[in-house]
């Protein structure tokens, strides 16, 4: 047998999400964004798994070519646009969307020869202050784009909030009144897209023609209401064996740095995963890891290949048993929580030699090795 560590992807967990975004969105067209690698679950067996979203967005070109070369025919938005003019060439080839955000694309499309005409997203900057144009800039860019009519399909409006994880946000009212008045200078046929992952959840008026969830997908709650309330199913379950077990004696310390020390007679479990596979480093002593379904905390640092855990409540562990870093049984967010980091983190870091299987991490996986 392999080293003794997985992602389990339940594709059917994904399928479940998507439904309930679709629950949760009323009328919303869904944009189900994939990009970084479907957010480390693998841009081609997700967007498989979603085929009953109405488009994908990914970051750049790159993801999108990826997609259409797996045989995805959806429409595919790159949510950070073009970086070339040479770009918009295969864009209206691929038959793909563009976010346009900054007048350097805009000269970059104007100065484009397309043999197929694309469809524009205008990116609005309401208040996030990262991507978009001014408010008080829309309507010349509209201008110049109702100029270049012969190359553009369709055009619509785009925003991203920057607090819609936080309920009663003041900050997501402002941003949503911005767009708001933009929109009232311009015509009101034109397709809106606003609400991310946590938008769904706690602005239904900001909802528009175009839902964009993420994280919400890959069975993360992306706000304060917990996973289980929103209906969501975890996608990753990644999974592992104990490797060995020992005793260590009060007074002695565990791990690099000897910074753990044995407080009382104490039983060891070490399990096959470290930061070399994505476990996230930082993850202090207490952190929870589920051992044969049961809670134990890590003692001492994480290793590049192995973590240490505390299993003296627990005297039958033994080699082989099998162990849940996160997913089904202890949800991400909450090893996230634990580590000082974000779900999105985790789930993107796991690296390429831990391999991944399509499925739950079922009875055969949990039954010894």
């Amino acid at each position: 047998m392999s080293r003794p560590i997985r992602a389990y992807i339940d594709c059917d967990a994904a399928r479940h999400n998507l439904q309930r975004v679709r629950a949760l969105s009323g009328q919303a067209k869904i944009m189900a964004v994939v990009k970084a690698n479907g957010y480390g679950h693998g841009v081609e067996r997700v967007a498989q798994s979603l085929l009953e979203a109405d488009a994908f967005a990914v970051a750049s070109i790159d993801e999108a070519l990826e997609l259409r070369r797996s045989g995805v025919l959806h429409p595919i938005v790159l949510l950070e646009g073009v970086f070339s003019t040479e770009e918009f060439s295969s864009v209206a080839q691929e038959g793909l969307g563009v976010v346009l955000h900054s007048w350097q694309q805009l000269q970059m499309l104007e100065a484009s020869q397309l043999s197929l005409p694309i469809v524009i997203w205008i990116k609005i900057d309401t208040g996030m202050h990262r991507l978009g144009f001014a408010p008080n800039e829309i309507e010349r860019v509209w201008q110049r784009l109702h100029a270049l009519s012969n190359i553009i399909a369709s055009i619509g409006l785009m925003t991203h909030f920057a607090a819609a994880d936080e309920p009663n946000s003041v900050l997501s009212e402002v941003q949503l009144s911005r767009f708001n008045a933009v929109r009232q200078s311009l015509p009101d046929t034109l397709p809106i897209s606003m609400a991310n992952s946590a938008a769904i959840v706690h602005l239904p008026q900001a909802h528009g023609d175009w839902v964009r969830p993420g994280i919400m997908l890959y069975g993360v709650s992306p706000c304060d209401v917990s996973a289980d309330d929103l209906g969501l199913r975890p996608v990753m379950t990644l999974v592992s064996r104990v490797i060995a077990v020992k005793k260590v004696l009060a007074g002695e310390c565990i791990g690099y740095g000897g910074r753990w020390y044995v407080p009382v007679d104490t039983r060891i479990a070490v399990i096959a995963v470290g930061y070399g596979d994505g476990y996230p480093r930082h993850a202090p002593s207490g952190t929870q890891v589920l051992v044969n379904g049961q809670l134990v905390p890590l003692v001492g640092r994480v290793s590049m290949d192995m973590i240490t855990v505390d299993v003296s409540e627990l005297p039958s562990v033994a080699v082989d048993d099998p162990v849940v870093l996160w997913g089904e049984g202890l949800p991400v967010a909450q090893l996230a929580q634990q580590a000082g980091t974000i779900s999105y983190e985790l789930l993107c870091g796991v690296t390429k030699r831990v391999p991944c299987v399509e499925g739950r991490a079922g009875a055969e996986w949990f039954a010894h090795a």
